[in-house]
């Protein structure tokens, strides 16, 4: 059975704290913006949906939901990118209360303001085909890829991603997406289910007329069974759909709306926690492969062969209707249309001669048909690759032709580039901010 999800990454380090990739990601995009750009990433503000809660539109401690919001101009004034932000998701009433203390629970925590780089970037020369567009980006703090609509009285939490989603849809029809001639609704992992989940619904928002299209980015998470046989994404995923009555499966499949999945083979998230996670892995056998790809054996080098080639029946029947699209890679990274040097870069990803935002604009406008899937690992030598390095001073490094490697601190206090995700037991996370 094939399950379409994304839930809490978590990374060990020595001192036996967890990181959420995510701030990896979000860390290692800074750096590269730092390094590589030509000019620094455009940074846009957060704004609260005023009378969200009126509506029970709220995030997780009952705070308004928000986005950040950068308007088009010229040809592209009438056209509307709205991407929805990943994070995770919580499992059990404990972690769903310590989520509420950070950023993905809470407005109170939410960054004051955010870059708006890749997919999201105003610069015609980091992102050609929707630049000048309104592109959106709205904020993630429901715990379940905006979805659900219930709450828990004793413990105060407010599962309301459903009205979340539909709340900040109707102000931004009210702010002028009813008159889109174009609208995009993409997403990473959390937030790429949420795409895919929201799908169907964001095209009826609009006339036929509208040209309407959903791009989900490292939001297809397959029911795997991981090192030791067992299956580690299945059981986490249980205690959402417990607490939230959530249980997407095969939708990908059902959907009626053009979509456009971009996903890596070997996604960094489902390698570190859903195929070798330190509780199918107590001995540490997979450290090093999982860490670093480089240091992989030929039977586990196999192993992922075999997860990507599950990957690829999953999508078999996607991928006949004419109006899909598909790149699949065959790298170990994750959501490659957020970070610039992944999404438009003179050296990003390729699958023969062609990126990732020309692939996907090629798609949406009909350029071209797109069904790219990369030969398999080793073969392509454009990746973007993650490597970890667990041990006291975190090492993130892009592997490619020739290496990037950038030093952050080290792990010495409670909490490391924002989020720290804290083991608990083998059926729930809690996390500090």
């Amino acid at each position: 059975m094939l399950y379409f999800c994304f839930v809490i990454v978590l990374i060990r380090s020595a001192s036996g704290f967890f990181e959420d990739l995510d701030a990896r990601e979000t860390s290692l995009s800074y750096l590269e913006n730092d390094a590589a750009a030509t000019s620094e990433p455009l940074m846009v503000p957060l704004t609260l949906i005023q009378g969200a809660d009126s509506k029970g539109a709220v995030c997780l401690d009952g705070t308004l939901p928000g986005y950040h919001i950068h308007r088009g101009s010229g040809s592209g004034a009438n056209s509307w990118l709205i991407h929805l932000e990943g994070g995770g998701w919580c499992n059990t009433i404990r972690n769903c209360v310590y989520r509420k203390t950070t950023r993905r629970g809470s407005a109170k925590f939410m960054e004051k303001q955010l870059p708006f780089t890749g997919i999201l970037s105003n610069k015609a020369e980091e992102n050609p085909d929707f630049f000048n567009w309104n592109r959106v980006k709205l904020r993630y703090c429901d715990g379940a890829s905006f979805s659900g609509d219930s709450q828990n009285e004793g413990a105060q939490l407010y599962f309301r991603g459903q009205r979340i989603w539909l709340t900040a849809m109707q102000d931004l029809m009210a702010k002028g997406m009813q008159n889109a001639d174009q609208a995009l609704l993409s997403g990473c992992s959390a937030g790429g289910l949420a795409s895919i989940l929201h799908c169907d619904e964001f095209r009826d928002l609009f006339p036929k007329t509208t040209k309407v299209k959903c791009l989900s980015d490292a939001g297809m998470f397959l029911d795997a069974v991981d090192v030791s046989g067992g299956h580690t994404l299945r059981n986490m995923f249980a205690g959402v759909v417990s607490l939230q009555c959530f249980f997407p499966q095969n939708l990908v499949a059902n959907i009626k709306t053009p979509m456009f999945l971009l996903n890596a083979a070997y996604d960094a998230w489902q390698v570190q926690a859903s195929l070798a996670p330190p509780t199918a892995d107590p001995h540490g056998y997979w450290s090093d492969c999982k860490s670093d790809h480089a240091h992989c054996n030929s039977s586990q080098i196999q192993f992922f062969q075999d997860f990507r080639n599950q990957m690829l029946n999953a999508v078999e029947v996607f991928s006949k209707s004419n109006e899909n699209g598909l790149f699949i890679n065959s790298c170990f990274a994750h959501c490659q249309s957020e970070r610039q040097d992944t999404w438009y870069a003179d050296d990003s990803p390729r699958i023969g001669d062609k990126g990732i935002a020309k692939s996907v604009g090629d798609w949406y406008f009909d350029r071209a048909a797109l069904k790219a899937i990369d030969c398999p690992y080793p073969c392509d030598k454009t990746c973007r690759n993650l490597v970890f390095n667990n041990d006291v001073i975190s090492e993130i490094t892009i592997s490619q032709g020739t290496r990037l490697t950038f030093v952050l601190p080290s792990l010495l206090g409670a909490c490391l580039l924002d989020v720290l995700y804290i083991f608990e037991c083998s059926k729930g996370f809690a996390f500090c901010q």
